[in-house]
């Protein structure tokens, strides 16, 4: 198949890409309190210098005491820690790429390290759980609003070409989308989704309040929740409509769309996978993102499964039906920073098969 249409320019509002293709982002405990080291500038530059289109970064975390649950994953507040993202941004722009921070809060998702207070909608970390801590006051969740709003302030002026906010996989967003970690009965909780996604739009509009009109917004989203693979908060187009409209009202201008498979079809009776829906629903731009050029899914690999290369050609086809309008690569670019570059020269022969040593290495 023809890969005119991966390495197709995407332009939209200010954000003006050289190809189709975004780096998702993936967890690299490498910042050792917090802070971005000179070799996590370099990981980044790496994939720039190898025609990454969008570089989405790791999550970091927002101004929160517990906002993460791991000392060694990046913050993104504080005058060491900015510093040191400001050299990230200089490394990838230096080479010629773009660069997003994805801001993140894990809510009550548990993890290695307790930094603090957890927030959480309902002092829940799964569905069917006992509560383990104090459900949000309205003051700490405005408090969070406002602290999304500061780190995307703070991206922009550092100079990163756009922002995602991560509001997938069960973490703090996610966890007010889902009725399983969110039974609160005030405004911030109900029995819809369009209820239960008040937080996020809040966010949104905050952040668009701090970022003006023409600086893009991601928000990067999901149904499964690695508390629960195969939850969903949309059983029907209907339903999605009535979780994703809101947002991209509220300011979400390009929807992530998270699979652990992105081939599988969203609904019956449809080949659409989520982020075709999400395009045909909103009309809002969307990235596909699941296992893109492996043979295996990527919660296996922390079980310790590898994955073979395989054809990227099903992901080709839906750029070329406009299904969706770019593709998250996670695992392929983590083992091999010129994954890119080999698909780009027909290089297919040496891709790397991706294998679970490379979660411990920063290369």
């Amino acid at each position: 198949m023809s890969l005119d249409a991966l390495f197709q320019p995407f332009e939209f509002k200010s954000l003006k890409l050289p190809n189709r293709v975004v780096m998702a982002p993936m967890t690299r405990s490498f910042s050792p309190g917090g802070v971005p080291t000179d070799e996590v500038a370099a990981y980044y530059r790496r994939r720039a210098e190898n025609q990454v289109g969008l570089i989405v970064t790791e999550g970091t975390g927002v101004a929160r005491p517990a906002s993460l649950n791991d000392a060694n994953v990046p913050r993104f507040h504080g005058e060491k820690e900015l510093a040191a993202w400001k050299k990230v941004v200089d490394e990838v722009h230096a080479a010629g790429g773009k660069i997003a921070p994805q801001l993140w809060h894990v809510g009550a998702a548990k993890g290695k390290d307790v930094l603090g207070k957890v927030d959480s909608p309902s002092g829940l970390s799964k569905a069917g759980g006992n509560p383990f801590t104090e459900p949000m006051t309205d003051a700490e969740i405005a408090d969070t609003i406002q602290a999304f709003a500061t780190a995307a302030a703070d991206a922009k002026r550092l100079g990163f070409d756009t922002v995602e906010l991560h509001g997938a996989h069960g973490y703090l967003i996610d966890q007010f989308f889902w009725q399983g970690t969110n039974v609160r009965s005030d405004a911030w909780g109900g029995p819809t989704i369009g209820e239960r996604g008040r937080f996020a739009a809040e966010i949104l509009k905050a952040v668009r309040a701090a970022v003006g009109p023409d600086y893009p917004v991601i928000i990067r989203l999901s149904q499964w929740k690695q508390q629960e693979y195969t939850a969903r908060l949309a059983e029907t187009p209907k339903e999605m409509e009535a979780w994703l409209q809101p947002l991209a009202d509220a300011g979400a201008d390009i929807f992530h769309c998270s699979q652990r498979r992105f081939w599988e079809p969203e609904f019956e009776g449809s080949d659409l996978n989520f982020a075709g829906w999400a395009k045909k629903l909103t009309g809002a731009p969307t990235i596909t993102v699941g296992s893109v050029g492996l043979s295996g899914e990527f919660i296996a690999a922390f079980g310790g499964e590898g994955s073979q290369p395989t054809s990227i050609d099903n992901v080709i086809g839906g750029l070329e039906r406009g299904e969706y309008d770019m593709v998250g690569v996670g695992r392929a670019l983590l083992q091999d920073p010129e994954w890119v570059t080999k698909i780009r020269e027909g290089r297919s022969d040496e891709l790397k098969a991706f294998e679970r040593a490379a979660l411990g290495t920063l290369y």
